[in-house]
């Protein structure tokens, strides 16, 4: 029974994140998530730790820019071997402008991300840049379209990859919100109270470890998610899934081509279980939490 004591605890002791891609902001934002041993497949066991919130400058009618930094913390076992990897952080500072213009069907994203990803926080070689720049073109009034491009310097090397999302409502109760290949969700609206849903995610980063090598993993996760408010502004998530096809693997740098050592590939899939809760206000479009970061 030791287990989901400790899962139904974590509800309450993790005050934080919710899924933002929708139209809030959230403030205060916490987000456990514990991927479980499969003894059926080859699964690789994690905990990850995501703490951040945000701040909305408004600029002018319909414009801002928001301020979202973050600290993330992983911790990864394998099927295998134990401690495959040690323990990783990143402190990251996402400072976007969310444009609109009057009189026509188009906004602009930009949001470039100051990042230190490594074993050991600011220490040498663990900066990075990178950032994402997208449309958004309104179809019809509560349908919108998105496109555009991510990139970043990854120890890896310079990580570019395309946008496409939407931000789409389908009636009063159903809500397509994301942007590919970060996140894309479904939302279904119950009550003004309960809410539940599928979400799809895509991760890639890398990690500076202490020996000069890096840690890179490549996670995706495909999950069902159901989100209540006990009070108008706070909102608790309970999201159990799976993680098909992960991948984690150290590597390092010769004549700036990576090549990578030991590492896990989960070809089957473990459970994921990322809870949250959190104070949340409805403000704007945050689409920036969609993004592979």
């Amino acid at each position: 029974m030791l287990r989901p004591y400790l899962f139904l605890t974590s509800i309450f002791l993790f005050s934080g994140l919710m899924a933002k891609a929708q139209t809030y902001v959230d403030p205060i934002q916490m987000r456990y998530t514990r991927g479980f041993r499969n003894p059926k497949a080859a699964a690789t066991p994690f905990n990850h730790l995501w703490v951040g919130g945000d701040l909305p400058i408004t600029l002018r009618k319909r414009s801002w820019q928001l301020l979202s930094p973050y600290y993330e913390q992983w911790n990864i076992d394998s099927a295998g071997k134990h401690n495959i990897s040690p323990e990783v952080h990143s402190v990251a500072l996402p400072a976007g402008l969310i444009l609109t213009f009057p009189d026509t069907l188009w906004g602009l994203n930009l949001m470039p991300v100051f990042r230190w990803n490594g074993e050991e926080l600011f220490a040498e070689n663990t900066f990075q840049f990178g950032g994402a720049v997208f449309a958004t073109r309104q179809i019809r009034p509560g349908k919108k379209i998105r496109f555009g491009v991510y990139m970043n310097d990854e120890f890896f090397g310079l990580f570019v990859i395309p946008l496409l999302g939407a931000d789409w409502r389908i009636d009063a109760k159903k809500y397509v919100f994301g942007l590919l290949p970060g996140r894309l969700s479904w939302e279904h609206r119950v009550s003004g109270s309960l809410y539940y849903g599928a979400t799809f995610r895509a991760i890639t980063n890398s990690y500076r470890l202490k020996d000069g090598q890096y840690l890179r993993i490549d996670d995706n996760q495909v999950s069902v998610f159901l989100d209540y408010y006990p009070a108008k502004r706070i909102c608790m998530m309970l999201e159990p899934g799976f993680g098909p096809m992960r991948r984690i693997r150290t590597g390092s740098e010769k004549e700036n081509t990576p090549t990578y050592a030991n590492g896990a590939t989960d070809l089957l899939s473990n459970s994921v279980h990322p809870i949250a809760s959190g104070y949340r206000l409805d403000y704007i479009l945050h689409p920036f939490n969609t993004l592979p970061l």
